[in-house]
């Protein structure tokens, strides 16, 4: 690929912002109730990478079931976009990770134009990743982004030609870490920023045995589980507090009535931790927990109506019977 075809926009890491991380730390752990922490807080640079060989882990079979389908139906779902949208294609994708199956899109695009990719991402370790990972594909510029969901969206938007489409990836299992109707208020929210006739690539994992995605999040490695500690220690570090990591332990529990497996950081003891560049001292019962991530898993027939209500039409869908997942192509109405 020559250096005029190829722009990387992607800056260099830089710590998060401290004051908005401080902000949402000390709101959710003195929330009334059930403490919470918000789920895009473990992936900093060690999350980021503790979660790259999450995807890789036996018990875990959400990436290999994503891999597998664009293994198999990458080629025929760009083209059914490219024959639907029937001009250029800018490709945004909200929490690219390390783009490894974006690849498979991405590539079967390059066959067919030079293509703009803009990653999204908060993590700029991830980005770095994305970049090297798509880097050498032919017809591929990359703009990586490093904002939050939206906010990198409506940017990505802003910088299309007249006649270019936007396909927007929403891969892996994220949808399902919002609670169902603020997942569907989230995919309202996307629609706002596309046109009719633009396209959103949704992947949700669907229904499973609780044995089943228990192994998933809490494996016998203890990779997940040191995945989720990793937050408290990173609290540790970035806002001067002295949460004590041996007085704590990763919780994993199913939740039939809402569809959803969560993930915990259970106190053992009773305690009291202070975080200075929060400004608050929080106490801590025995048992306690801070709730720190929810997936929500979907049924292959729910995602049509979600969609509509959302702006959207369900134009296929692609299924993976191995471990059931779904990738979902949806067309802006």
């Amino acid at each position: 690929m020559s250096a005029a075809l190829r722009t990387s926009l992607i800056q260099p890491p830089a710590p998060a912002a401290l004051s908005e991380f401080a902000a949402e730390v000390r709101a959710g752990l003195k929330r009334p109730g059930q403490k919470e922490l918000p789920s895009r807080y473990l992936y900093d640079e060690v999350g980021s990478a503790l979660f790259e060989v999450i995807t890789v882990l036996p018990e875990y079979g959400l990436t290999r079931a994503g891999e597998r389908l664009f293994e198999r139906y990458a080629e025929r779902m760009v083209s059914t976009l490219v024959s639907t949208m029937a001009a250029p294609i800018i490709v945004a994708e909200l929490g690219s990770g390390s783009g490894r199956n974006t690849r498979w899109i991405l590539e079967a695009l390059s066959r067919r134009q030079t293509t703009t990719y803009y990653p999204i991402e908060i993590s700029p370790t991830a980005l770095a990743r994305c970049e090297r990972e798509i880097g050498a594909i032919e017809s591929i510029n990359i703009v990586g982004l490093e904002k939050p969901y939206l906010v990198g969206l409506a940017s990505a938007a802003a910088r299309r030609r007249d006649r270019e489409r936007m396909l927007v990836l929403f891969l892996g299992s994220t949808i399902g870490n919002f609670d169902r109707p603020a997942g569907e208020q989230f995919l309202r929210r996307v629609r706002e920023v596309m046109k009719p006739g633009d396209a959103l690539l949704l992947g949700t994992d669907l229904e499973k045995p609780a044995e089943v995605l228990h192994l998933a999040y809490d494996d016998p490695a203890g990779v997940t589980a040191a995945f989720n500690m990793n937050l408290l220690a990173r609290i540790n570090r970035e806002l001067d507090a002295n949460f004590d990591l041996s007085r704590w332990r990763h919780l994993a529990r199913y939740d039939g009535t809402e569809r959803r497996i969560e993930m915990h950081l259970r106190s053992t003891a009773d305690q009291t931790v202070t975080i200075r560049k929060a400004d608050i001292v929080v106490t801590f019962l025995e048992n306690e927990t801070i709730w720190t991530e929810s997936s929500h898993k979907y049924a292959a027939d729910e995602i049509g109506p979600m969609a509509l209500r959302a702006g959207f039409r369900c134009e296929a869908q692609w299924i993976d019977q191995e471990w059931p997942f779904a990738n979902n192509l949806l067309l802006a109405t």
